[in-house]
C-alpha cells in the first residue's frame, strides 16, 4: 500500500489535531536539576527575595512518621505514585563517597535549596553499602530526614524503584510552599 502526500489543508488539520501532543511530551521530560544547579538557583533567588522560613512541623509528628512508605497528609493517589516512582524527579543528590558529616550538611543544604526554588520531588542516592549491616548513609538518611530541622519541609519519603537506584536511593516529596 503506497501513501500519497498530504494536501496543504490536510497537513494543517493534522498539525492542529496533534500540535499539543509534542508539547505534553516535552513537559513530561522536564530536565532533572542537580545539586550544583540548585545552589546557583538558590543564590539567584536569595538576591531577588527574602528567604523562605521552613514550615513549622505539627506537634503530633514524630520522626517515625517519616519512615519509608509513610506519608502523613498525603493523598492516596500521590502516595502510590511516589512509591511506584511515577512522579517526575525534579532534583537529585548523590551522597556516594561522602562521610556522614559531609553527607548530612549536603542533605540539609540540598533540601533547603530545593524548598527555596520550589522543587517538590527529589531523589536522594545513598548507595546500598557493602557488608552485613548495609550502608551507613542508607541507614542515616531516613533518620536525618526525620530530624526537626527537615521534618517540617518533608511530606513523605519512599524507597526508590530499581530504575532510580532501588534500595540505595529514596524519593523525597517536599511540602508545597504557600
Amino acid at each position: 500500500m503506497s501513501r500519497r502526500p498530504l494536501e496543504p489543508e490536510e497537513r494543517a488539520l493534522w498539525h492542529q489535531a496533534t500540535g499539543d501532543v509534542a508539547s505534553r511530551r516535552r513537559a513530561a521530560q522536564r530536565p532533572v536539576v542537580m545539586a550544583e544547579e540548585l545552589a546557583a538557583a538558590d543564590a539567584d533567588a536569595a538576591r531577588r527575595s527574602p528567604p523562605v522560613p521552613p514550615a513549622p512541623s505539627p506537634p503530633s509528628r514524630r520522626s517515625s512518621e517519616l519512615a519509608p512508605d509513610r506519608g502523613g497528609g498525603l493523598d492516596r493517589r500521590t502516595a502510590v505514585r511516589l512509591k511506584r516512582g511515577q512522579l517526575a524527579i525534579e532534583a537529585r543528590l548523590d551522597l556516594h563517597g561522602m562521610i556522614q558529616e559531609e553527607a548530612h550538611r549536603a542533605l540539609t543544604g540540598f533540601i533547603g535549596r530545593a524548598v527555596g526554588v520550589g522543587k517538590r520531588t527529589l531523589l536522594i542516592i545513598t548507595g546500598k553499602g557493602t557488608g552485613e549491616g548495609g550502608g551507613v548513609l542508607r541507614a542515616a538518611v531516613p533518620r536525618w530526614l526525620g530530624e526537626a530541622g527537615l521534618r517540617g519541609q518533608i511530606l513523605a519519603i519512599a524507597p526508590a524503584i530499581p530504575r532510580d537506584g532501588g534500595a540505595g536511593a529514596l524519593y523525597v516529596l517536599l511540602r508545597r510552599v504557600r
